[in-house]
């Protein structure tokens, strides 16, 4: 597939406020990342055995909130100086969105968190079958590193794709994301904060965490930069879900600590991000957000 420069996303004049200006980038970025999405999973055109594209399709398409590419892209252009993300970049940054997507179809599965609904519609092993939503989540995380590795060979910079690659499968694997799952079937309820944190650490900051560092890595980043971004996507991803916990009244014993670890990490998020500096406006305007009551997003 032929890879284009991507043109710059540019906010509307009216858009003076941190907010507004996040609102508008948000607006345009998450269009196009549901134009890459469905752009580089098509149908196939010579069949699709057991409907396993089909399957792939209906999680990865469903309407979502795309924050990890969001992130990830808003990580990117903080090494661009002004100019326009190249289309390599973008797709390296929306790869993170087909793991977040593979999760959740395993997450939903009877074996895991037995949900039947997700994103407002049957799940994929109630659209499909169980089976075939295993399938299709097991080929949405291999297809991730395919994305990562093809851009990162049309880019010419391999190490830099490389290095996001790491830090994706760190991210989602024994260390991260699966860890933190694995923990929360088999382990006891948090009985306190620190040991919730733990949980919330795992099972939702690391894939945070390396959705910033994949767009710092593919854009460029040096390596205190890189860290700085680190240390930002593990605070806001532990503050997420706190947000996220509050909203749905989970974890109900922590709730009064939660709200106030909320405030004190997104205060340290957006100081890991003062290497940056206003190149980084955009990543604080996220975290700022999760304040914002009662609008705090979902882990969806």
């Amino acid at each position: 597939m032929s890879m284009s420069t991507t043109p710059s996303t540019s906010t509307s004049a009216s858009a003076t406020t941190p907010a507004a200006a996040l609102d508008a980038w948000v607006s345009a970025r998450r269009e196009e990342i549901e134009r890459v999405l469905d752009a580089r999973l098509p149908p196939p055109p010579d069949g699709d055995p057991g409907r396993l594209v089909e399957a792939m399709r209906y999680s990865l398409l469903a309407l979502g909130k795309r924050l990890r590419p969001l992130l990830a892209l808003a990580a990117a252009e903080t090494q661009m100086n002004g100019a326009p993300l190249d289309s390599n970049v973008v797709v390296a940054c929306c790869a993170v969105e087909l793991v977040h997507c593979y999760s959740l179809i395993h997450d939903d599965l009877p074996a895991m968190d037995d949900d039947d609904f997700r994103r407002g519609r049957p799940s994929n092993h109630k659209a499909f079958d169980e089976a075939t939503a295993i399938l299709a989540g097991d080929a949405l995380l291999t297809l991730a590193f395919e994305w990562l590795a093809e851009a990162g060979t049309a880019a010419g910079r391999p190490a830099a794709f490389l290095a996001a690659a790491g830090a994706l499968s760190r991210g989602a694997g024994a260390r991260g994301m699966v860890r933190g799952q694995a923990r929360d079937l088999r382990e006891p309820t948090p009985a306190d904060l620190a040991t919730l944190e733990l949980l919330h650490a795992e099972k939702t900051a690391a894939l945070f965490r390396a959705a910033v560092e994949i767009g710092g890595a593919v854009g460029g980043a040096p390596e205190t930069e890189l860290a700085a971004l680190a240390g930002f996507g593990e605070r806001f991803g532990v503050a997420f879900q706190h947000a996220d916990d509050l909203d749905d009244a989970d974890h109900p014993a922590h709730a009064e600590a939660a709200r106030a670890r909320l405030e004190a990490l997104v205060a340290e998020a957006v100081r890991f991000l003062a290497p940056l500096g206003a190149r980084a406006e955009r990543l604080a305007e996220f975290a700022r957000r999760l304040l914002k009551r009662p609008t705090a997003p979902t882990n969806d």
